[in-house]
């Protein structure tokens, strides 16, 4: 799928939440349960996503020119935002990650259910995969 469809994908999922704040937080929560928690050695102080509240420890690795990404929080709440972007990004291209262009946050009104230290945070996870993203991008390109 690509990253709009799956953008999409959310956006209908969100929308039957009926913009109903409790069921969302909880439902955002829920995403974050189904993700694996990453390894105890990956929870290390250069894995961590500068200018998030909550810890998130994140990792990415380049397998058949595609980024796949693990990541964790200390919060439930985080852990499901982070979720979502795991969701989106995993599995796609370094150029595919950095031409993104993520409407999903709008659509489903993000900014009504989490503040704006977590948009913030939100904000900071983003740039992080792109980071990864364009590290792996210009490793190949290095490279060839």
């Amino acid at each position: 799928m690509t990253i709009n469809q799956i953008q999409d994908e959310i956006i209908s999922e969100f929308s039957l939440l009926d913009g109903d704040k409790e069921m969302t937080v909880f439902y955002i929560m829920e995403l974050g349960q189904k993700i694996p928690d990453i390894k105890e050695s990956d929870r290390t102080e250069n894995n961590i996503v500068k200018g998030c509240q909550s810890k998130v420890w994140m990792v990415a690795r380049l397998e058949n020119d595609r980024v796949h990404f693990e990541a964790d929080s200390n919060t439930a709440i985080t852990k499901g935002l982070v979720s979502l972007l795991i969701r989106i990004f995993n599995s796609q291209s370094p150029d595919e990650i950095l031409n993104a262009n993520l409407y999903f946050m709008n659509k489903i009104g993000m900014e009504r259910f989490i503040g704006t230290q977590r948009s913030n945070g939100f904000a900071a996870m983003i740039k992080q995969m792109k980071f990864y993203a364009l590290a792996f991008k210009t490793q190949k390109e290095i490279a060839s």
